[in-house]
């Protein structure tokens, strides 16, 4: 397994190759923020019209796979219900990561990338995403690779961190 880093921008997007664009959002995140905000541009408004619809609302355990159609360059978008954002921890985030990786895991999903959950809403530092990430993963030789995607300042609170985890 391997952890890449991707920029929070549309353009870094178009030239990335990965199986899937994993999405965690909170049920009282509206609108979406960060990259499932960005997908949600790209997609004209087709998640905030799913969201609408009441056919996803990211209630906790909630999972929403879908093709992105031609606007995103990704094979299928994953999108995870993290429930409420008020107290989002470190424990919630284990949590949400291992179902993440369990979903993602059953899928077949070779790699992928990922905006951390609680990331988009400043829950959770980039660093201290990455730490807990890398913690899971310790020692897990099956589990994708997975790129995540952060702004440049999480970039480069994670630089020194991936430096070391090579």
């Amino acid at each position: 397994m391997t952890v890449h880093v991707l920029a929070a921008d549309l353009g870094k997007w178009d030239e990335s190759d990965r199986d899937a664009l994993v999405l965690p959002f909170f049920a009282d995140e509206r609108p979406l923020r960060g990259a499932a905000g960005l997908a949600d541009w790209r997609l004209c408004g087709r998640l905030s019209r799913l969201i609408r619809a009441g056919r996803a609302g990211g209630a906790r355990g909630e999972t929403v796979m879908m093709p992105p159609g031609r606007r995103l360059r990704f094979k299928r978008l994953v999108l995870f219900g993290l429930g409420e954002s008020k107290g989002y921890d470190d424990a919630r985030f284990r949590e949400d990561a291992k179902r993440i990786r369990q979903v993602v895991a059953d899928a077949g999903i070779k790699d992928y990338a990922l905006q951390a959950p609680g990331r988009a809403s400043g829950l959770i530092g980039a660093r201290r995403a990455l730490e807990l990430w890398l913690e899971l993963v310790k020692g897990d030789t099956t589990a994708a690779d997975v790129t995540l995607i952060d702004d440049p300042a999480g970039q480069k609170d994670m630089a020194e961190l991936l430096r070391h985890a090579r």
